[in-house]
């Protein structure tokens, strides 16, 4: 008995929560959700205010979204096996690709996914698992600066620009945008779609500085008012994040496919 208790008691402790890491994830996927929402109203449903809504709210996408990114990139210090995560979160994203494939006539073909945050965000931690060892030979401090850069001056690639947004930027050659495989990287063609699109440039350099800003947060300790619960209701949503971004959409769909049957119960001017 006494042997089985000090081996008990030399079990690592668990690490404490960081509750505010979930309550800032939850807050993103929260808006992410109804920003999705707007857009199934306004463009599967074609009802006028959900488009309204949804350019209303699209400046403020890259923020939430990014939000989202950033803490995903802080958690990577917090997990064991971010090669493990990003297989598993990669199956994932295929398995979203191959489901709005089939669904296409459901919910029309310009909705497909092709290379979503989903999409991204495995192949950042995919990317980090592997170069992990590489990356840590460079100061947290430099990370940071670098990566921060390289997010501002691949900003715009998408819409055919290099440089810094509204100060210095440069024209991609069109020919970079002929090819059907470099979409991952920012550079689809003319007739690529996905209706969720985060490609590797700009988005992982904005994951990689959330490493950086983990690994100090995990070497200086994080400062004591990020373990406490503040939120508790984007604190539970941060904790289940993946599971409300793969059900969100379909939720929603159905949502207003019953609320579109309940109104044709009812006769028109009744």
């Amino acid at each position: 008995m006494a042997e089985e208790a000090k081996s008990t008691s030399k079990e690592p402790k668990q690490k404490p929560r960081i509750h505010l890491i979930d309550e800032l994830r939850g807050f993103a996927i929260f808006c992410m959700v109804f920003f999705h929402a707007f857009f199934t109203v306004g463009y599967i449903f074609n009802i006028s205010w959900g488009q309204w809504l949804y350019h209303f709210f699209v400046p403020a996408e890259p923020f939430f979204a990014g939000l989202f990114i950033l803490i995903s990139g802080v958690a990577c210090n917090l997990s064991h096996s971010n090669l493990e995560r990003g297989v598993k979160l990669a199956l994932i994203a295929l398995i979203v690709t191959l489901v709005t494939f089939l669904a296409k006539d459901l919910i029309g073909e310009q909705n497909l996914i092709q290379f979503g945050i989903l999409h991204m965000l495995a192949c950042g931690m995919l990317l980090y698992g592997l170069s992990n060892k590489y990356l840590k030979l460079v100061p947290s401090w430099l990370g940071i600066l670098l990566n921060v850069v390289l997010f501002v001056i691949t900003f715009q690639i998408v819409d055919g620009y290099f440089g810094i947004p509204y100060l210095l930027s440069v024209r991609i050659p069109e020919s970079w945008y002929s090819t059907s495989f470099l979409f991952m990287f920012g550079l689809p063609n003319k007739d690529f779609i996905s209706s969720d699109y985060f490609p590797l440039f700009p988005w992982i350099f904005l994951f990689l500085v959330g490493t950086y800003l983990g690994r100090i947060g995990i070497r200086k300790k994080f400062p004591k008012f990020m373990f406490k619960k503040r939120l508790g209701f984007f604190g539970f949503l941060g904790r289940h994040s993946l599971l409300i971004y793969l059900v969100h959409q379909p939720v929603i769909i159905g949502i207003c496919y019953a609320v579109q049957w309940i109104i044709s119960l009812f006769p028109h001017g009744a």
